[in-house]
């Protein structure tokens, strides 16, 4: 959500904002926010000044009556009582006017970083930079599903009959890879300084509208039947609602911690569930970074944040890049985003597998997370970032380490976390 005072002080700032990002249905509701504050401040003052007289005329009455002008002093109660009627009124319509204002507010896309390029949807996403040499090895390279199945780590049947479409089992050494690799990115970011978290894995109805807009809300969310609880789609929604109207000490920024949960999404749309694989399902787990700074620091810790998952994936041997979300590809809340997408020998293609994300003040300002300083309290700015996000990950990873006799090497950073183990070999049938 951004600052009312823009509207105020510069409407056509959010209308060209809001056209960058080929929204234009949307335009209507700056005029609209715009109208409705000037009512709202027209109320607030107009109560105040009430305030202020009935203050003035309250005193009087008690020389009145030492005076015994007792008729003018039960004039001026009448007087008072009628005021008291009025500023009610006044204050009603500020709180109407004020949930009409935030509603509004709060459909109205954040302000882009001028960094980013502009385009209408992901087709239009701008590739930055490229890690590590894509490899197309002189074998064929099996889907990602098949390897799992070879090594008789994958069940979807089962969880069929279990669960229905959009679920799995893990089995053996498959499983045990996919833990491995979050055991590796928990330590990997607990080495560069974060916090440790395991959040809450369902969340109330005020903090999903305080992280993420109304769309993204339907289009993710678990919703819990007879409770005002959510389903998390990732531990950010968590780890960021963790500080729902507190006020931090400046001196504790930046907050940097590190968070794994389970995640769990609808998957609706245009892009649907993967029938026979693990690439969208409803059901993943992630290691996910969080920080909470000063505004000036925001875009340093969003190039270090991209950076850490580049360098994670590095590690495992998996050629990278990333690509600069445009203006139409960028969530409402967001200022600026990335992906980080991982090579795929067999398709020949990078796909996504981490994306990083600074939002300014929105998520604050909704959820009321102010730092105290010297020149008094202010909203903080906060960052979200992948660092693995599996079975995705775990797709990049078989592929990128697969060999021509069916095997798959653990890299030397993954080894102590497989018990010491160089490779998955194929089971005999």
């Amino acid at each position: 959500m951004i600052d009312i005072k823009l509207i105020r002080e510069n409407k056509e700032l959010v209308k060209e904002n809001i056209k960058k990002k080929f929204q234009d249905e949307k335009l209507s509701l700056v005029d609209e926010v715009y109208e409705l504050d000037i009512k709202f401040r027209e109320a607030k003052a107009e109560a105040d000044n009430i305030r202020a007289d009935k203050n003035k005329k309250s005193s009087e009455i008690g020389s009145l009556m030492r005076d015994k002008k007792i008729e003018e002093a039960n004039a001026l109660k009448v007087e008072i009582a009628n005021m008291d009627t009025k500023i009610a009124e006044l204050e009603v319509l500020e709180e109407t006017l004020s949930e009409e204002i935030k509603k509004k507010m709060m459909a109205i896309p954040q302000i882009i970083d001028d960094s980013v390029p502009i385009g209408k949807d992901d087709n239009e996403n701008v590739e930055i930079e490229k890690f590590g040499e894509p490899i197309v090895p002189n074998y064929e390279i099996p889907y990602h599903a098949e390897i799992c199945e070879k090594l008789n780590g994958l069940d979807k049947e089962s969880a069929g009959r279990t669960s229905g479409n959009g679920f799995y089992y893990l089995m053996g050494d498959i499983a045990r890879l996919h833990s491995a690799m979050l055991s590796y990115a928990r330590d990997f970011m607990i080495n560069k300084g974060f916090i440790y978290c395991v959040p809450p894995f369902m969340i109330r109805s005020d903090v999903v509208t305080g992280v993420m807009s109304f769309a993204e809300m339907d289009a993710m969310m678990y919703k819990i039947e007879g409770e005002d609880l959510f389903l998390i789609g990732t531990s950010e929604h968590s780890m960021i609602g963790k500080f729902k109207d507190q006020i931090v000490k400046e001196t504790e920024l930046p907050i940097t911690l590190t968070s794994y949960s389970p995640c769990f999404r609808k998957e609706v749309g245009a892009h649907g569930l993967e029938e026979r694989g693990l690439y969208r399902v409803h059901q993943f787990e992630k290691q996910e970074m969080v920080v909470l700074c000063k505004s000036e620091e925001g875009m340093d810790w969003y190039n270090k944040m991209w950076k850490f998952t580049v360098e994670f994936f590095r590690s495992l041997d998996i050629p990278v890049r990333t690509l600069e979300c445009c203006s139409g590809d960028l969530a409402d809340l967001k200022v600026k985003s990335c992906d980080v997408e991982a090579w795929s020998p067999r398709q020949q293609k990078y796909f996504e597998v981490g994306s990083c994300s600074i939002l300014g003040e929105a998520q604050a300002r909704r959820l009321g997370i102010r730092a105290k300083g010297e020149k008094g309290n202010y909203y903080v700015t906060t960052l979200n970032n992948t660092v693995l996000a599996t079975p995705r990950g775990l797709i990049a990873f078989l592929e990128n380490n697969y060999q021509e006799d069916g095997s798959v090497l653990i890299p030397e950073a993954l080894r102590p976390y497989m018990g010491g183990l160089e490779k998955i070999l194929p089971k005999k049938n």
